[in-house]
């Protein structure tokens, strides 16, 4: 039995997630959970569950390498820069956007709303738990079996099946969120998660953007209810659309990289 789960101990755990976060907010529609054990809660069975998981599997030193990612610091600064304006300036461009077909001035759409201190470390918290289980964990094992890049699409639909309930819900989440545009988003947010991991293999680079994602998502107008349906739908397509293309200059570099090593073996 051991074997069998250490062997598709993955594919089990993404397969856990997004059933387990039913029950648990259907256990919150109830009134079971109260919505401070809730907003946190659903993130801390989800840690919960592969912690167990992995002591079952591999013992305490899979726990250990689960958060050595966090350990990592020692990246180029030009990772960290990317992680810090990469949302907000999607962001912008998408409030650009806006303004520029609605024929308005840029100014009438930024509209800077700030969170409370308490709401900051919600976020912050909420983006740790989440980078360890979905990018240090998740991304990081599938991409020993597949590249990066499929691995992070493989992620983005568990982590929007698992979403979805909460979505459904509509507390601890932006309200109003349209699902087909979440998953597109999420495409783009599990991307950019595998594109700065395999890098860096840095877990602190990625908790720097996933906070910098909710950052953006809570002080600037692009949520549903604050700048619309649609401004939060283009927002999450430009997302898309940028990862997809740091890849592709990637991959095409990395290409040439190949190509030039090559002519130089030749000679």
């Amino acid at each position: 039995m051991r074997e069998f789960i250490k062997k598709y101990e993955i594919w089990i755990f993404l397969v856990l997630c997004p059933i387990v976060n039913v029950f648990f907010v259907q256990a919150r529609i109830d009134g079971h959970v109260s919505s401070s054990v809730y907003n946190t809660g659903r993130f801390c069975i989800l840690l919960f569950i592969l912690i167990c998981l992995i002591k079952y599997t591999r013992g305490n030193r899979g726990i250990i390498d689960l958060f050595r990612p966090m350990l990592n610091w020692k990246v180029h600064p030009k990772w960290f820069l990317l992680c810090l304006v990469f949302p907000t300036s999607i962001a912008l461009i998408t409030l650009l956007l806006k303004a520029f077909y609605n024929e308005v001035e840029y100014s009438t759409f930024i509209d800077f709303r700030s969170s409370t201190f308490r709401g900051y470390i919600a976020q912050f918290v909420w983006a740790f738990l989440g980078e360890v289980v979905w990018v240090s964990y998740c991304i990081r094992e599938l991409s020993k079996i597949i590249k990066p890049f499929y691995a992070g699409q493989i992620i983005a639909v568990f982590w929007t099946l698992w979403f979805i309930p909460i979505i459904l819900l509509g507390e601890g989440i932006l309200p109003e969120i349209p699902i087909i545009p979440a998953y597109v988003f999420m495409m783009g947010i599990a991307g950019m998660c595998a594109f700065i991991y395999m890098h860096t293999k840095s877990g602190i680079c990625v908790l720097i953007l996933q906070s910098m994602v909710n950052l953006t998502l809570t002080s600037f107008p692009i949520s549903p209810t604050n700048g619309g349906a649609d401004t939060y739908t283009v927002f999450g397509i430009i997302y898309f659309l940028t990862m997809l293309g740091l890849w592709s200059i990637d991959y095409l570099i990395k290409k040439n990289k190949k190509k030039n090593e090559s002519r130089v073996v030749e000679l």
